[in-house]
């Protein structure tokens, strides 16, 4: 572990021997450190308050000042397994039963707290030196929704206080951005539990960000020469049997639906659901699957008709929505989801031609990037692990793909890391993961080189040699998921979406009601310059008017009275001065507007 890891582990074992002091009764579970802090699974009939939280972590500073000292020694199955049964550690006693036959057994031990771990810690509590209590949420043992609820307490430790301070500043701010809550007052998106966790219903408001996104990556699209596609969603179970994705990920899947003609037929010869489900997992019968993944479809279009080595690149482009079981515990507004849109694209060429494919691909994520202002990231190389059997092909066109990946990746111009692991199966990736407001890492755009899957599905093109060859695949997506991509760039901009980004663009307001029909003349004029744009009439003050724009973020607000109307101009205010910009022609005013969106400028201006 890092010295900051272990810092936050020794914090979480803390929090545990907080907890026993206060709650004996308590049953653990496991406490990890995280990329931002530690938590600790504890199942106990009493429900956790904010008041017990406060009790909690002013217990964990009492044995930080008593300066315990970390104690580790290892144990035999045998008296762990006593040790825990003594002290009705059941949880405990299950994890002990992960740990391989012949694998050291470690206790670690801090004043009368003793827990079941590998380390490591530091030394002794007092260099605990600022540790914060953060909220306490619920988790499902082992991750599993079918298993028992636990509580999680989550904390934050950093190695001095001014560091702490500034992670709680930055929280709070996070939470004035929370995608979920500036969503809801933004009326961007809704999750509803009549229709399903984690499926986004887009209201008008968050379709219009949605769709001017698709409009300027296929803008991109059109000039790098890709072809749009539509595929379904859903096709039969083999096609992704093939593709190897349902035997990979097959736990991540929603379930294979069997066919009508299979089901009446299972009904007539009294087939029970065990039956059924065990001859579709063998592929006696025919199945359909929501699809997880666009490539395999793809694959089919690529294949309906004879491609020459002249053909290629062949670059097939959608915006296709597939479809990922995850745990309810993992759901997340529109950052984790279980339906998501891909802006997706798989791109078929020849060897020779990869270089010059993947640096094309990586450009246009940096495009994406840069003109919505996200520069904080890093590049990350995944590659497969050598100790594993995951991976599916040829080594020696993995050795390739990953060359080429490493030699594209310098080429960026921007720091990178390799991570063993992070391959996809059938080949590997670079990603760019963007660093949040509170400095979560979220992995967003993605380009992949695959020598797989047209080996899979046997898909060939006519080289110059008359002969048919395998194309190789790219695999590319800048957006990632628009769902998530959606729910960073909400929290990145506070909603404070750029002007051509942003769902209503102009507010006309008025000073009375005898100015409404010179405000509608005012949208008119707007409107038909393609601007989105909308009036507010209500009976209220100037003051009333340009708080609550401000509030719904718009960022151009147009005040219209009896000498605007006589001008046949408009009184400008802007969002981001929060203050009178004077009075403008309206044409000016709209041929400013327009420049400011057909730039897709960050700022107003």
């Amino acid at each position: 572990m890092t010295p900051l890891e272990e810092l936050r582990h020794s914090s979480a074992h803390v929090l545990a021997t907080a907890v026993m002091r206060l709650f004996p009764n308590a049953r653990l579970d496991i406490g990890p450190p995280t990329d931002t802090g530690f938590y600790y699974d504890f199942d106990l009939d009493h429900k956790f308050t904010a008041e017990d939280l406060e009790k909690i972590e002013a217990e964990m500073k009492k044995v930080i000042k008593e300066n315990q000292r970390f104690d580790m020694r290892e144990v035999t199955r045998e008296e762990a397994l006593a040790h825990f049964t003594e002290n009705n550690q059941t949880y405990k006693i299950e994890r002990l039963a992960d740990i391989p036959e012949g694998d050291p057994i470690t206790f670690y031990q801090n004043g009368e707290f003793v827990d079941l771990c590998a380390g490591t810690h530091v030394r002794y509590t007092k260099q605990i030196k600022a540790v914060k209590l953060l909220s306490v949420a619920g988790a499902y043992y082992r991750g599993d929704e079918k298993n028992k609820q636990l509580q999680r307490i989550y904390g934050t430790a950093f190695p001095t206080k001014q560091e702490l301070e500034d992670y709680l500043v930055r929280l709070e701010e996070a939470k004035l951005r929370d995608h979920r809550k500036v969503g809801k007052d933004l009326n961007l998106f809704h999750i509803d539990e009549a229709v399903g966790q984690g499926v986004v219903l887009w209201k008008p408001a968050g379709a219009v960000v949605r769709q001017e996104l698709q409009n300027f990556i296929s803008e991109e699209l059109t000039r790098q020469d890709y072809k749009q596609v539509f595929t379904p969603h859903i096709g039969k179970l083999g096609l992704y049997k093939t593709s190897g994705h349902f035997p990979y990920y097959q736990d991540s899947q929603f379930p294979p639906v069997i066919s009508r003609e299979y089901l009446d037929q299972a009904a007539h010869e009294g087939c029970s659901c065990a039956e059924l489900a065990s001859r579709l997992e063998e592929g006696d019968i025919e199945g359909y699957l929501l699809k997880p993944m666009n490539c395999p479809m793809h694959i089919k279009i690529f294949d309906s008709q004879q491609h020459s080595y002249r053909d290629l690149p062949v670059r097939l482009a959608e915006f296709g929505t597939v479809y990922r079981w995850e745990q309810s515990g993992e759901l997340n507004g529109m950052t984790r989801v279980r339906g998501f849109t891909q802006d997706d694209a798989h791109i078929f060429c020849t060897e020779e031609q990869v270089p010059q494919e993947i640096n094309g691909c990586l450009e246009l994520v940096k495009i994406v990037l840069g003109t919505l202002g996200i520069a904080d990231y890093r590049v990350r190389i995944g590659l497969r692990d050598p100790d594993s059997d995951k991976y599916a092909g040829d080594p020696v066109t993995w050795d390739k793909a990953e060359a080429a990946l490493r030699e594209a990746a310098k080429n960026l111009g921007v720091p990178f890391t390799e991570e063993e692991g992070e391959a996809a199966f059938y080949g590997p990736k670079i990603d760019f993961v963007v660093k949040d407001v509170i400095g979560r890492e979220w992995q967003l755009g993605t380009v992949q080189v695959d020598y797989v899957l047209p080996e899979r599905f046997d898909i060939n093109y006519i080289g110059s040699d008359n002969q048919p060859h395998h194309p190789v695949m790219i695999h590319r997506a800048p957006f990632g998921s628009m769902e998530r991509f959606c729910g960073v760039l909400i929290e990145h901009f506070a909603g404070n979406f750029p002007t051509w980004l942003a769902p209503e663009q102009i507010r006309v307001l008025t000073l009375n009601d005898d100015m409404i029909p010179y405000a509608e003349e005012v949208r008119a004029q707007c409107k038909a310059a393609g601007l989105r744009v909308g009036i507010d009439k209500a009976s209220e003050k100037l003051g009333a008017k340009i708080r609550k724009a401000e509030l719904e973020k718009t960022p151009y607000m147009l005040v219209v009275g009896e000498k605007e109307r006589e001008a046949g101009c408009v009184a400008v205010r802007s969002r981001i001065n929060k203050s009178a910009e004077g009075t403008k022609p309206l044409a000016e005013f709209i041929e400013h507007a327009i420049a400011e969106v057909k730039e897709r400028r960050l700022a107003q201006s």
